[in-house]
């Protein structure tokens, strides 16, 4: 009996889950360990922060789809492996033997990397205790209480959508309050990582809803209530969102794992550690050592099949196929209301039929997952 371990319920993993559910390999155990009992879908999350989702229409239960698929669902953390001894250790202190490891548990927030971050601001991830502290924040303001000025620190597509999601929950929870809300980024300009018509959309959005940016000048530390930049600036703000990027764990790089210079694993075509043959990894905790790519749901979304492929051919003495993401993926940006833009390449889109093929796209995915 050959042992495949899943480490991370993240969107590759959750294909390997429906994969091998229709389609078991004989003679191999199948183990899933995760702290969380589900797992969220990343890309209607801004949706649930605005109100427009329900908690249980963004998350995959991975206990239910683990039983569909005969496999073992252990509720732990990982602390790291042993790739040489074949051995996963769990944050309860046990040990778990392998035959074979992948390894979907997607990144961890910059936070820590900033003096006082992560003390007096809210990292957006993981996004489960993001929301209870936003409802908390939420309650208050309804009540007549709460910050009158709350800060996004990260004018990405992630800190830019929160905002935005955030400012339309409002709306709704607490129509008389007077919030204003200030967008941080360090780059020049606001979503630095999508084309021009895009960041024009939003620049124009963000105008009409009053949103104030600070641009151009990263953030030295924060302060209770206030941020201070390295140009000697303070803004203040009594609420503050972190949205900066992604950070790699700490642990593959302390397994001896080959990783980059960020600390991400490597791996190769085939979506295998370029150091240890036996260890695969997805998503945003890995980097394609040929063809690196911006840290997205979308990837993980599209390797799932490629991977779960390949887990089997390994498993069965087979050779592996090598898998090339595309260029540009599509990226479907909310703007807090139910309207969003479309962005790749060099091409935008907007409108409230955005949002609403955004919405089919993103319940049909979560369909594939309700394990009946």
């Amino acid at each position: 009996m050959k042992r495949l371990v899943l480490i991370g319920g993240g969107h590759s993993h959750v294909e390997i889950l429906r994969r091998f559910a229709r389609h078991p390999v004989a003679g191999v155990e199948l183990v899933l360990v995760s702290p969380h009992a589900d797992a969220p879908y990343s890309g209607m999350l801004p949706g649930w922060i605005a109100g427009h989702y329900a908690r249980a229409d963004c998350h995959i239960d991975l206990a239910a789809l683990a039983r569909f698929a005969r496999c073992r669902f252990l509720r732990s953390a990982c602390n790291g492996i042993n790739a040489e001894a074949g051995l996963m250790f769990c944050g309860n202190g046990e040990h778990l033997e392998f035959d074979l490891v992948s390894v979907n548990i997607g990144s961890r927030s910059p936070a820590f990397e900033t003096d006082g971050a992560l003390e007096h601001a809210v990292a957006v991830r993981p996004v489960g205790q993001f929301v209870l502290k936003w409802e908390e924040v939420c309650r208050a303001l309804a009540s007549g209480s709460g910050p009158d000025r709350i800060a996004v620190v990260g004018a990405g597509a992630a800190g830019t959508e929160v905002l935005l999601s955030m400012q339309h929950r409002l709306k709704s929870v607490a129509p008389s309050a007077k919030v204003r809300f200030l967008l941080i980024g360090d780059q020049p300009d606001i979503l630095p990582g999508h084309n021009e018509r895009v960041r024009r959309i939003f620049r124009r959005v963000l105008a009409e809803r009053g949103i104030f940016l600070h641009l151009g000048i990263p953030v030295q530390r924060v302060e209770p209530g206030a941020i201070r930049l390295r140009d000697g600036s303070t803004i203040e703000a009594g609420w503050i969102a972190w949205a900066t990027g992604a950070s790699a764990p700490l642990w593959p790089r302390s397994a001896g794992l080959a990783t980059d210079d960020r600390g991400f694993i490597l791996v190769n075509e085939c979506l295998q550690s370029i150091s240890h043959p036996g260890v695969f990894a997805c998503g945003d905790v890995a980097t394609l050592s040929e063809h690196p790519r911006p840290k997205s749901g979308v990837y993980a979304v599209r390797a799932g099949p490629r991977l779960a492929a390949n887990l089997r051919r390994k498993l069965l003495g087979q050779a592996l196929r090598a898998w090339k993401p595309q260029p540009h993926a599509l990226a479907l940006i909310s703007t807090g209301d139910r309207h969003a833009v479309a962005s790749r390449d060099q091409r935008a889109l907007e409108g409230g039929w955005v949002w609403q093929w955004k919405d089919w796209i993103d319940r049909r995915f979560m369909e594939r997952y309700r394990a009946t």
